[in-house]
């Protein structure tokens, strides 16, 4: 077998071991202004104004998120809501206000997957 084959046949391996939830976090990771979110979020203190909540454990208001990007409020929940699906970002409503922050959980898990199983 080729080098060439072997490589398309790794590669070939790899995709197929890779569920649903992989290829969507990996799509949902491919978009700049989705990645860019997920950075502020790291550091809400730093990158939003002061928030009613505690930023870290409740999250950021939706509304805040959509300021900085500069982006379409239907954008950024969209935006939000494809995070959430994948479980990176959690959502918790309190009053008229959606918060976000990252599910750090989530990342952990997911970096421990992509370096042992793919």
């Amino acid at each position: 077998m080729g080098k060439k084959a072997l490589e398309t046949s790794n590669l070939f391996d790899i995709i197929t071991r890779m569920d649903t939830k992989d290829t969507d976090i990996f799509k949902v990771l491919a978009n700049e202004t989705r990645l860019q979110i997920l950075h502020w979020l790291k550091e809400p203190e730093v990158n939003f104004p002061p928030q009613d909540v505690d930023p870290h454990t409740v999250g950021v208001c939706v509304s805040s998120i959509q300021k900085k990007t500069g982006l379409a409020q239907s954008t950024v929940s969209h935006y939000l809501s494809m995070l959430e699906a994948t479980g990176l970002v959690v959502a918790t409503r309190q009053g008229q206000c959606t918060y976000y922050r990252r599910n750090e959980e989530a990342f952990s898990q997911f970096v421990t997957h992509v370096a042992t199983d793919l």
